[in-house]
């Protein structure tokens, strides 16, 4: 019996491809990929992010981004700020923000001018098929 269609190979490969992309952008940065997730979600907030919002942008344990932040935060990169209640904020010193700058500044860049580029309709359709695959498949694991 054969699971996994050719269609689901190439799904998974490009996936995993990606994935291997953000990983070399990491390793050339001179940043583990958890370090770099945690820069890339602040610099996408703007100056900070909820802790919180890390974890479900990268659906990445808790403990790895915690091991993560202490190590940014000794090395004076960055600092956290204590919300309401036990929620903390993650922000970037001077130092956090000439490494931003330097690394995943220039990543989002990246990303941005390739996404420009595409048509409109094409990067609609791109949004448009990607989320309803994402809700297919949320809805097919609901049912396990």
């Amino acid at each position: 019996m054969k699971l996994i269609s050719e269609k689901l190979k190439q799904f998974n490969y490009l996936t995993s491809e990606i994935d291997a992309v953000y990983h070399k952008a990491a390793l050339k940065f001179g940043l583990s990929d958890s370090a770099m997730m945690i820069l890339y979600a602040v610099c996408s907030n703007g100056e900070s992010s909820p802790i919180s919002d890390i974890y479900k942008l990268f659906g990445v344990r808790k403990q790895t981004i915690n091991s993560a932040l202490r190590k940014l935060e000794a090395e004076g990169i960055v600092y956290l700020e204590l919300l309401q209640g036990k929620k903390k904020n993650i922000r970037l010193t001077e130092k956090g923000k000439m490494l931003a700058e330097n690394t995943v500044v220039r990543l989002i860049r990246a990303e941005s001018d390739i996404l420009n580029s595409w048509p409109k309709s094409e990067w609609e359709q791109y949004i448009g098929l990607t989320k309803r695959y994402l809700t297919a498949f949320q809805d097919k694991i609901g049912e396990f």
